[in-house]
């Protein structure tokens, strides 16, 4: 990969994690969804260090000093990370004519990772089982990983020049 596909699946990267953080301000006035809360994200992964990868409930956990700026830069990591498959799987080639199906794949794939990683470890059980209404948590959540999909395609399709 070239320093300038690198830059470019960087920014992809970028892009659709700001199309998700778009979709949950529309999705909180259109349907009061709350917020989701980086901070205790960053609360769960500053207590690694410590040894504590797992807890009852990451809300009930110790606050630590900058969580919120932990949880932030992680989930925008996290979302470079994920756009880093789309040319490890379908080739460079994509970066420069972005198509719409292996961006959506990646996006809802990825909801793997809360459901089975994050939100056991955080305290809300696999895919969200131990939340009060687990059906309503795991559709945001699948809604949410298919608009990061559309950012995908969206950010590449602009980087690569196919949009306005």
């Amino acid at each position: 990969m070239t320093g300038s596909e690198t830059a470019s699946t960087i920014l992809t990267g970028i892009g659709a994690t700001m199309v998700t953080d778009l979709w949950t301000v529309v999705r909180k006035r259109a349907f009061a969804v709350p917020l989701p809360n980086f901070a205790l994200v960053g609360r769960w992964i500053a207590h690694m260090p410590g040894g504590r990868f797992v807890h009852d409930s990451i809300a009930a956990g110790a606050p630590v000093r900058a969580e919120s700026i932990i949880g932030w830069s992680a989930h925008y990591l996290t979302g470079i990370s994920f756009a880093f498959l789309l040319p490890a799987i379908w080739g460079a080639g994509w970066l420069r004519n972005p198509t719409l199906g292996p961006a959506l794949l990646v996006g809802i794939c990825t909801v793997a990772a809360p459901f089975f990683v994050m939100q056991p470890a955080m305290g809300a059980g696999i895919a969200a089982s131990r939340t009060p209404r687990p059906v309503t948590a795991r559709s945001h959540s699948l809604v949410m990983h298919a608009v990061f999909g559309l950012g995908l395609f969206l950010a590449a399709r602009l980087i690569s020049g196919q949009l306005p």
